[in-house]
């Protein structure tokens, strides 16, 4: 199955609206920064490479939104897409990786009228999004030999198809697996508190005949303890230079957990959510959503009215309870500061 998470259709940007999967599918058209910047936002897209590259099509439309504008408004009305992009959501550094390729892409325009600057970051956009695709498969292959045959493998979170322009990131490993013959299952975490392993991990294995066994966050470490789980893969949203990682919340718990039943715990992570500008897990900043993420979904409530509630949307696992990187270079094994800086020699 070929899930077009995000796509270029009569000159517009085209988005899956994940917020209503599984109940419907269909696309929700965007043509500017501010739109593309609210549907990262509010989560119409999601997952770190596929921020990236909504980011990347957000400075693109704007660009073309402004290219009949004079000159000299043209940089003025581009550095406000690009700051409202920015301030879209803050954990995922796809989203800064991919603004600052275009902005390099535009400085390097240098003079050109802003009708050729707009054809350019578009086609920087289209080749982000190809390229997403590529290291995806890339990584797919080096994590599939990771995985036995009859291998039972937890994920946390979606990091599929939906997570990125295609294929996807820990879903990709698996995918990549049972393409090439081997008889893999997976068991989903639902992914409280929006439910991202039950609405859309569960979709896209349903969709391709990959079987799946959802269960409830809490239930992992019973499955790990009575020997139902053969490995943990999940994706990431940013990893720190020494080998922290900052993926959606509850992944540490399961980090933990696997940890303690001797049960390897990989992370499939391109390299553009690598920030080592960062030091350690510590410096990432975590968002922290809206309360209502918690007390319900969409129209019920189970909460009693007046609770306070805390909603951060990550948490930081420690490299040290991290077996493996998997990247479209190969696997990291026990990932460290030093190890991290090779990958970019």
């Amino acid at each position: 199955m070929n899930i077009e998470t995000l796509r270029w259709h009569n000159g517009a940007l085209e988005m899956i609206d994940q917020r209503v999967l599984p109940a419907r599918f269909e696309y929700l058209v965007y043509g500017s920064a501010a739109a593309v910047a609210e549907g990262i936002r509010s989560m119409v897209v999601r997952g770190a490479p596929a921020i990236g590259c909504a980011a990347a099509y957000g400075v693109a439309l704007e660009a073309l939104r402004l290219k009949e504008s004079a000159p000299a408004d043209f940089p003025t009305g581009m550095e406000q897409g690009f700051a409202v992009l920015a301030a879209s959501r803050p954990t995922a550094v796809n989203l800064f990786w991919a603004l600052e390729r275009m902005r390099r892409v535009w400085r390097d325009a240098g003079d050109a009228a802003p009708s050729a600057v707009a054809e350019t970051l578009l086609r920087e956009a289209h080749e982000i999004l190809a390229e997403d695709i590529r290291i995806n498969r890339a990584m797919g292959a080096h994590g599939a030999a990771l995985l036995p045959d009859g291998a039972r493998v937890l994920t946390h979170c979606n990091a599929g198809a939906l997570a990125t322009a295609g294929w996807g990131t820990a879903l990709g490993v698996i995918r990549s697996a049972v393409e090439a013959g081997k008889k893999i299952s997976v068991i989903a975490d639902e992914t409280r508190p929006f439910l991202q392993g039950a609405r859309l991990t569960a979709w896209e294995m349903v969709q391709e005949g990959i079987p799946l066994t959802l269960i409830a966050d809490n239930m992992a470490g019973h499955l790990m303890a009575h020997g139902e789980v053969d490995a943990v893969v999940v994706g990431t949203d940013r990893v720190a230079a020494n080998g922290d990682v900052a993926n959606k919340i509850g992944t540490y718990m399961v980090a933990v957990l696997a940890r303690r039943h001797g049960i390897p715990f990989y992370v499939a992570c391109p390299l553009s959510t690598i920030d080592r500008n960062i030091a350690g897990g510590a410096d990432i900043p975590i968002e922290e959503r809206a309360a209502e993420e918690v007390t319900g979904f969409r129209d019920c409530r189970w909460a009693a009215q007046g609770v306070a509630v805390r909603n951060p949307a990550f948490d930081v696992t420690p490299a040290e309870l991290v077996t493996g990187l998997i990247t479209e270079k190969g696997v990291v094994m026990a990932p460290d500061k030093g190890k991290i800086a090779a990958l970019f020699c």
